[in-house]
């Protein structure tokens, strides 16, 4: 039996691996350079043959991953929620790419659990539960950290952009500047509306579909102040000035309102993660005591029902230190 567990641990190691390798593996050093070298002159040119090059540049590369995603929404319950989320974090990765590496992972965690001698029940349970969780909550982090940066330097993009229109240049010259000075997922954002804008589309569709990506609030400001000027006219670099302001100060409230729960958080992350602490701890010390847990139904019970009244109570310390602004 040992035996078996080894090779079954070393099997799915080995697979994860060739997931992982064929999932995120990049291009020779050669083909790398070249990309680089591409992105740099897409990026500095605004002639409008090189933008249409890098779209239909990544139109070829979407239909590439076509065939592999088109297998992964098979089994990926909402495949255009997660596509979304994917493009959110600003990889370029795939539902191919992201089905594999959760398909490894559950692999492994499940091999590690049969080789501690877990229920194969269990350890199935939990490996599934590690293959989903895990990379959603990692994609999550990378959502909301992209966001972050984001929403920090966007102010600054906006003032820049009312420089720019206090010199005389029109709104998508300005977009233009702003895409190429502006580092971050800002100048990625205005970069792809700069593009969208040199092949056909319209400002506001352009501006519209960086939106529905991105989904935050501050944007969504700023789409709709460009909109009310379009229809209404008025001063546009007064309007986008006070934006910037707005939105500078929307930022300080929410720091302000971080370090006042700062306190209630910590308590919170303490009191939620002791028993589990304890457990692992007591797991570590005696492992054939807590196993009773998995095996006499009424631990079993009693466990279930302490993680029910944890959740309720986790729940309802999040609403009270969760503001919204």
């Amino acid at each position: 039996m040992p035996g078996v567990s080894i090779l079954l641990l070393a099997g799915g190691a080995g697979f994860t691996l060739l997931l992982l390798a064929a999932a995120f593996g990049g291009p020779s050093a050669d083909k790398a350079k070249a990309k680089r070298l591409e992105l740099v002159r897409e990026r500095h040119s605004r002639s409008t043959e090189v933008a249409a090059q890098a779209q239909m540049r990544r139109i070829y590369a979407q239909r590439q991953n076509r065939a592999v995603d088109d297998f992964a929404q098979r089994f990926i319950p909402n495949p255009a929620l997660l596509r979304r989320r994917l493009e959110q974090t600003g990889r370029t990765w795939s539902l191919g790419q992201y089905a594999m590496a959760s398909a490894g992972l559950g692999v492994v965690v499940l091999a590690l659990l049969l080789f501690k001698g877990m229920p194969l029940l269990l350890a199935l349970s939990l490996g599934l539960f590690a293959g989903v969780a895990v990379p959603h909550f990692i994609v999550g982090q990378l959502i909301k950290r992209r966001i972050n940066k984001f929403t920090q330097r966007f102010p600054d993009a906006i003032e820049l952009a009312v420089r720019g229109l206090r010199s005389g240049l029109p709104i998508s010259e300005t977009i233009g500047i702003v895409a190429s000075e502006v580092p971050g997922p800002v100048g990625v954002e205005f970069r792809n509306v700069a593009d969208k804008m040199k092949i056909g589309r319209t400002m506001e569709a352009a501006l519209q579909d960086v939106s529905d990506r991105l989904g935050t609030p501050e944007f969504q400001f700023f789409v709709i102040s460009l909109a009310i000027q379009r229809e209404t006219g008025g001063n546009l670099a007064e309007t986008l000035s006070n934006l910037a302001t707005v939105l500078r100060q929307r930022a300080a409230m929410k720091l302000k309102i971080k370090a006042m729960s700062s306190e209630s958080k910590a308590s919170a992350y303490i009191i939620g993660a002791l028993p589990f602490i304890v457990f692992g701890l007591i797991w570590f010390i005696n492992g054939t005591y807590m196993q009773n847990f998995f095996v006499d139904s009424r631990l079993m019970i009693a466990g279930g029902g302490g993680l029910v009244w944890m959740s309720i109570g986790a729940f309802i310390m999040a609403k009270m230190i969760n503001f919204e602004i």
